[in-house]
């Protein structure tokens, strides 16, 4: 079988799991194809036949049948929109701290790989969002659009139509739009409520919001979502999934569900509410120990 490893190289603790990983391909003769941005994480690259160094993370994707992305949600998210337009399953090894989407622990690495061998495993099907602002721009996410103010203390108004119908004028900090698998991010940071991630829904959260009686919206994904500020597009912030985009001048976009998914490998056994109890430590009664 053909693999690939994705992986942030500055980040120290995926060297461990790195290393899980070649010793399974070189054991098991799998190939594994890895950018050359990964080759200082490699102890002796020269000795393995098995490991097949290529140019970019985009190649290694598309020479393998399995995408493995090392770290945590972050580097999901950035695996993510590398393969949106590559139909390839994504195995998710947690290196980092909370790992919603990457929540296979380094020390299941041999046992996960040999499930996907033998070819028993499930595919979480995550849907991603598509916005298209008013400068003609498309952008795409797995967990949320932020919309908020840009270099000021003051709030900004925000405006939401859905499917042309108007909702509501926000005056707040900012306002997120995410989908089911973002509703654990920053979402469940702004009283957003947590949706499971295969509900066909997105969610508009907004941020400190000045009147109280705003509270978070669930919307169907297959009609359109349209925002757009008061102000001029300089004061707005804008960014999908972490990432900041330039202000346009215009700031109008327009959100829908998007034609990309991205599909996580799950061993039988996992599933999301066992996740949620031991991310967010759902049930858990101190009094008890």
């Amino acid at each position: 079988m053909k693999f690939s490893i994705l992986a942030n190289p500055e980040k120290y603790s995926v060297q461990e799991p790195i290393e899980h990983i070649l010793k399974w391909c070189e054991a098991n003769s799998h190939n594994l194809f890895v950018p050359h941005t990964l080759k200082p994480q490699i102890p002796d690259p020269e000795k393995s036949g098995n490991i097949i160094f290529v140019n970019s993370e985009t190649e290694a994707v598309r020479q393998s049948e399995i995408v493995i992305a090392v770290g945590g949600d972050g580097t999901l998210l950035h695996t993510a929109h590398l393969i949106k337009e590559v139909d390839r399953p994504v195995l998710g090894i947690n290196s980092g701290k909370l790992g919603f989407m990457a929540n296979i622990q380094p020390d299941m690495i041999h046992h996960t790989l040999e499930q996907i061998v033998a070819k028993n495993y499930k595919i979480d099907e995550r849907r991603m969002l598509k916005a298209t602002s008013s400068g003609g721009n498309t952008y795409y996410a797995l967990n949320e659009f932020l919309f908020t103010k840009k270099e000021t203390s003051s709030m900004i108004t925000l405006r939401a139509d859905y499917d042309g119908e108007f909702i509501n004028n926000y005056w707040a900090d900012g306002l997120l739009v995410s989908t089911p698998t973002g509703s654990t991010a920053y979402n469940l940071s702004a009283d957003g409520p947590i949706v499971m991630p295969s509900t066909p829904v997105m969610l508009l959260t907004p941020i400190n919001p000045h009147t109280l009686t705003t509270r978070p919206l669930v919307l169907p994904d297959h009609n359109t979502l349209t925002i757009r500020s008061s102000e001029s597009g300089k004061n707005t912030l804008f960014a999908y999934d972490g990432i900041i985009q330039p202000s346009e001048t215009e700031f109008e976009v327009n959100i829908i569900k998007s034609d990309f998914s991205v599909r996580l490998i799950q061993l039988p056994e996992q599933n999301y509410f066992e996740t949620l109890r031991n991310k967010l430590m759902w049930g858990m009664d101190r009094r008890k120990g």
